[in-house]
């Protein structure tokens, strides 16, 4: 089985815990600044110490420097990148091109660098310019299906494989959660209407707001929805193609969710992977809950794009609608029924039991229960309680509260080979040690002493490490209870120092220039400081114009894989169409149907 890589996502040192011990094989996370998630930074000191957890089960830390920047802000970049590297810190996630120019310049420690999925990266041409440069992964765009991977994927993989076994660049895709409906890096709505850019992580949410889609005549398509609003990414039904197609990395949305939802996703993934493929990290987790994503915060599911055009949107609200219950059935004065509620579903399966304190949705609203009484459900208000109306949940009180007392931990396989006098410890990933026994009397009786010997080497308790196996050759000499366990705590120590001792870091190769497949250069670029246009100048660009952020006026706001005309049936009618938003600003609609995309314009066109 091939080995790919879990990445979780952590907005705290509490969360990437969580994600750790829940099976993510690395994480990401933000650090104080020059994240795409400016509301969740993090301390210097917090992100040493997810390092050091994190890399006792050899689980890898990436931290997001994934903003464009300004000339000042490279500089403190700069530093702040040269203490994540002394940390011990695997890998940045970066978006501004004056990073690897700094990178080039020789003025970046080695710490592997990553090509974001802000840089906009959805052709082959882009990702072999990254893979020519020597950027060690790159983050491919949401947008794309499992052929167009695969065919990203198969032109990366050749000599490099055959000679070291690692493709020359590694690809990682996301496979859930939330979606932005324009191509990452090439959002400027949310800087045009309020200033506050997506691509220097102040994203306003744009794309979760309110419109009115009009014709060139006026007439209303649609009023007051969601317009822009995907539902949520989940690709776990195609994790095989995926894994087939070449994919070495699988990416869950996230830095701002909570911590049930990261320990519920991250477990949910990590069961899946493992039907396919190998983990990349070390432990064994021993899970005390039944993961379900639909339980986790989500907008309905998609797979996007993955095996072609969905109906990938959620017009109705932007908020979680979690699992689907049924219908409702029977409408009282303070209360109504679901159908199926009790009793058995066809097929034998269990109905989804409903308890005080669940929250539930429904035609754009919801409500919290009261109490339940057999199959009587009472709410706190009966506003858009209606036969008929379906009901989903979005906040299970009782799975959230097993959430939150879980006691899932992960551990480190061990064996135990005693011989001679000697104790050796071995991990599951051929770190050792030995420790010599303490020599005494012979036991008054040998298979006794022999059974606690072994019985007190299992008791590993709230270590980091679980036993596999124990062998022990030949007799004991008679060692009392206390002393068998302060051997096994310590020899474990050692263990565990040898493990870090020899944790495999990674470091970047050099990187150069190369060739952009794209000559000329406007505002799509990001360019937002000089070192990021000197370095597409020695990549034979033309800078036409800088970023959005340094002056420009955008003509494009957004340009989407979603579109309207598909989403009304209007595929092929010739009317002009509009976007009214809330504060009634008209916003012209282009639709490129060759490629199948729509562009929203700024309103000055």
């Amino acid at each position: 089985m091939k080995k790919v890589e879990l990445l979780a996502p952590a907005k705290d040192k509490k969360t990437a815990i969580a994600a750790i011990n829940s099976g993510c094989d690395a994480l990401y996370i933000g650090a104080s600044n020059f994240g795409a998630r400016k509301k969740v930074p993090n301390s210097l000191e917090d992100i040493k110490e997810i390092v050091d957890y994190a890399h006792k089960f050899y689980v890898k830390v990436h931290v997001t420097i994934n903003t464009i920047l300004t000339d000042d802000e490279l500089v403190e970049a700069q530093e702040l990148i040269q203490k994540l590297y002394d940390i011990g810190v695997d890998a940045i996630i970066v978006q501004d091109t004056g990073i690897f120019k700094f990178a080039i310049d020789g003025k970046l420690p080695p710490i592997v660098l990553h090509a974001s999925t802000q840089c906009d990266n959805r052709t082959l041409e882009k990702v072999k310019f990254f893979e020519q440069m020597g950027i060690s992964r790159v983050i491919l765009a949401r947008e794309l299906s499992v052929e167009q991977i695969k065919n990203i994927c198969s032109p990366l993989s050749g000599e490099d494989v055959q000679s070291t076994g690692k493709d020359s660049i590694e690809i990682e895709t996301f496979i859930h959660g939330a979606l932005c409906v324009c191509y990452s890096g090439q959002c400027y709505m949310s800087y045009y209407i309020g200033g506050r850019s997506a691509n220097r992580g102040e994203c306003a949410q744009a794309c979760r707001k309110k419109y009115t889609l009009v014709d060139d005549k006026g007439n209303i398509i649609a009023k007051d929805k969601y317009l822009l609003s995907m539902k949520d990414f989940n690709a776990s039904d195609h994790l095989k193609e995926l894994i087939d197609a070449g994919v070495k990395s699988f990416k869950i949305e996230g830095r701002l969710k909570d911590e049930n939802y990261v320990k519920n996703v991250v477990a949910y993934y990590r069961c899946e992977i493992d039907k396919f493929a190998q983990k990349t990290s070390s432990g064994k987790i021993f899970l005390d809950f039944k993961p379900d994503v639909k339980k986790s915060f989500n907008r309905g599911f998609t797979d996007y794009f993955l095996d072609g055009r969905k109906r990938c949107f959620n017009f109705d609200t932007p908020k979680s609608i979690g699992e689907k219950l049924g219908k409702i059935t029977k409408v009282g004065k303070d209360y109504f029924k679901i159908g199926g509620q009790e009793g058995k579903k066809a097929g034998g399966q269990a109905c989804i039991r409903i308890n005080s304190q669940d929250g539930l949705y429904f035609s754009g609203q919801g409500c919290l229960v009261n109490k339940v009484e057999g199959n009587k459900i009472y709410p706190n208000k009966m506003d858009g309680i209606a036969v008929g109306v379906e009901v989903y949940r979005n906040f299970d009180s009782k799975f959230e509260k097993q959430l939150e007392n879980s006691k899932t931990k992960r551990r480190i396989g061990v064996k135990f080979v005693c011989k001679n006098g000697v104790l050796k410890a071995q991990d599951e990933d051929g770190n050792f040690v030995t420790s010599v026994l303490p020599q005494g009397e012979k036991p008054k009786n040998p298979e006794k002493m022999k059974e606690t010997f072994v019985n007190q080497l299992k008791k590993t308790g709230e270590s980091d490490f679980y036993v596999e196996d124990i062998v022990v050759n030949g007799e004991l000499a008679f060692i009392p209870l206390s002393k068998v366990n302060e051997l096994r705590r310590s020899i474990l120590d050692l263990l565990m120092v040898e493990r870090l001792k020899n944790y495999p870091r990674e470091f970047q190769k050099p990187i150069k220039y190369a060739e952009y497949p794209v000559k000329k250069l406007d505002y799509r670029a990001n360019i937002h400081n000089e070192e990021a246009k000197s370095f597409y100048e020695n990549c034979g660009c033309e800078v036409c114009e800088m970023a959005a952020e340094s002056g420009a006026l955008p003509k494009e706001l957004m340009r989407t894989k979603h579109c309207l005309k598909f989403a009304f049936n209007m595929c092929k009618s010739p009317q002009k169409l509009y976007l009214i938003d809330e504060k009634g600003q008209k916003y012209p609609l282009q639709f490129d149907c060759k490629n199948c995309e729509m562009v929203i314009l700024n309103s000055c066109n």
